[in-house]
């Protein structure tokens, strides 16, 4: 199959304008690529999407909210990513099994043993050939998305109202994950120049022979 690569990092790290270049460059070298992103890429997960991230949905739990993600993750893997990877499609997804474990393990507490049972359930060891790390503080990040979405017109800010000591968990989560499975997971520095950073990836695919 196809290379598949995850991006992770918390809002604000500027995970999408990396997927978006790297996109570019994949397909300037004439090879097929989409994007795919949690929560959504398909209709279901679009839907499950506005129930996670709308601002007005304060009493979600913890362990409903993981539920609802891994709902979206079993949509997207079976109706989107897989028969992308098995036409022979790069498949560049905007999160995946990570951040279920950075954000509702590590930053809510939810019992990492349960969200390692789901994620065997859920996609089956169906995990990305290389996940890129953005690491960033948290007040950067957290500052750079709130002005992303004064200025969206739809409402996805449910998270920008987390506290920083939320997104230090999530990011130290982040960072023990890259640890415990460090040829997969590769972390850069997501506080320099875009495409300072976006050479930075490029040259991950071909120290990890993905891409020549």
């Amino acid at each position: 199959m196809a290379p598949f690569i995850s991006f992770e990092g918390i809002d604000g790290s500027g995970k999408t304008t990396q997927i978006k270049l790297l996109e570019e460059y994949l397909k300037s070298r004439g090879l097929p690529v989409i994007v795919a992103r949690e929560p959504g890429g398909t209709e279901v997960g679009e839907s499950i999407r506005q129930v996670l991230l709308h601002s007005r949905n304060t009493a979600l739990r913890p362990l409903s909210e993981l539920l609802l993600y891994y709902a979206s993750r079993h949509q997207n893997l079976y109706q989107k990513i897989l028969p992308a990877l098995e036409a022979g499609c790069w498949v560049l997804c905007d999160r995946y099994v990570d951040a279920s474990m950075a954000y509702q393990g590590y930053g809510r507490g939810v019992d990492l043993s349960l969200i390692d049972q789901l994620s065997q359930m859920v996609i089956n060891q169906h995990m990305p050939d290389l996940t890129v790390l953005i690491d960033m503080e948290p007040a950067l990040g957290v500052s750079r998305a709130k002005e992303r979405n004064r200025h969206d017109s739809i409402d996805e800010g449910r998270f920008e109202r987390e506290s920083l000591e939320f997104y230090e968990r999530v990011r130290q989560g982040y960072l023990k994950i890259a640890q415990d499975d460090p040829h997969r997971v590769r972390v850069v520095n997501g506080d320099q120049p875009i495409e300072t950073l976006h050479r930075k990836i490029v040259s991950l695919l071909k120290v990890l022979k993905i891409e020549s």
